[in-house]
């Protein structure tokens, strides 16, 4: 097959970010695409088959515009961009990183990093219920706060609700030390920790003194009409049908919710159906009503748990064919 050679111009500014330490990125680039990439003033030339050439042209391209914007590049940007590439996406990495959801208390923008998403953000956006489904470590919970942090601070809803079901994994409640609200805690951690990083554990307390920010077990939700609130409900996969039923019509006027879960790590009963199951399939098709599905790619905490994450997936895709064909054999 032909080869080719073109180049790119990265500015010396921003190469060692792009090309990571002692080269790390590159290195995956040229392993990833079968490119040879050499770097010379200012200027990077590309040698290898037509095709991965202009693959790698598109991926150092993008990462350059990444660290033009002020983002120091991570394996997770250089993953996801040649994952693009090599499913010849026309995903646009800086549309992406345009769309700043809110900033941490130190001022780090928060952002979607994955084209899966952004269409999760722009999902809870425009609709009154989003349901995000996917791995862990998807952002599912992290950018539902940021969004509901956000509006609470313009005003577009005059208080947060954040709940989740209080059930055990592979651990009872009863068995841990303190009163009820000591137990509950540790179930409500990582909602805990989000609002900590977003709005500073000061503001926290004064707005949750104030009856502003609501942080408990979704068995507190009963009875109760939710108006002009922002409610996450997280950990979804471990309802009921019934206390989904239940959370669902305690919706009110100007209220935006958004439920997340992760179907693959379900703690419930054996033999007892997932609350987000069900609901997906009732309420799926309604008007106002987005399902967002995240998978493996859209994972952007370390590269391992990505690759775990895939693993998983492939494993759960060939067991579910096999009992297909042993069920037809039947």
């Amino acid at each position: 097959m032909n080869t080719m050679e073109a180049v790119i111009e990265i500015p010396s500014e921003y190469e060692s970010n792009v090309f990571g330490i002692q080269d790390l990125y590159a290195k995956k680039i040229e392993r990833t695409l079968h490119v040879t990439l050499i770097s010379r003033d200012n200027h990077v030339k590309l040698m290898g088959n037509p095709p991965q050439v202009e693959g790698a042209k598109k991926v150092l391209q993008a990462l350059v515009d990444l660290a033009k914007r002020g983002n120091d590049i991570t394996e997770q940007n250089v993953d996801y961009a040649l994952s693009l590439v090599l499913e010849n996406s026309n995903a646009d990495l800086v549309e992406i990183d345009k769309d700043v959801v809110n900033h941490t208390l130190q001022g780090r923008p928060i952002k979607p990093k994955t084209f899966g998403q952004k269409k999760y953000i722009d999902s809870i956006r425009k609709n009154m219920i989003t349901f995000g489904i996917g791995p862990a470590g998807t952002g599912k919970t992290y950018l539902a706060m940021a969004m509901a942090i956000a509006a609470f601070k313009t005003n577009e809803v005059s208080r947060i609700i954040l709940t989740r079901p209080a059930i055990e994994a592979g651990e009872k409640l009863g068995f841990l030390p303190g009163d009820l609200q000591s137990k509950i805690d540790p179930y409500l951690r990582p909602l805990y920790d989000a609002l900590y990083q977003i709005m500073g554990a000061e503001s926290f307390i004064k707005n949750s003194e104030k009856g502003l920010i609501e942080v408990a077990p979704l068995a507190y939700m009963r009875g109760r009409t939710l108006d002009n609130a922002f409610i996450i409900l997280d950990e979804a996969q471990n309802t009921t049908p019934a206390q989904m039923k239940m959370f669902l019509t305690r919706i009110g006027f100007g209220s935006k919710v958004v439920v997340t879960g992760d179907a693959t790590q379900k703690d419930l009963p054996k033999g007892q159906a997932s609350g987000l199951d069900v609901a997906v399939n009732i309420v799926g098709k309604i008007d106002d009503i987005g399902i967002c599905q995240l998978s493996s790619k859209d994972v952007v905490r370390h590269p391992l748990v990505q690759k775990i994450v895939k693993a998983y997936e492939d494993f759960e895709k060939k067991e579910k064919g096999r009992g297909q064909r042993k069920r037809k054999r039947l």
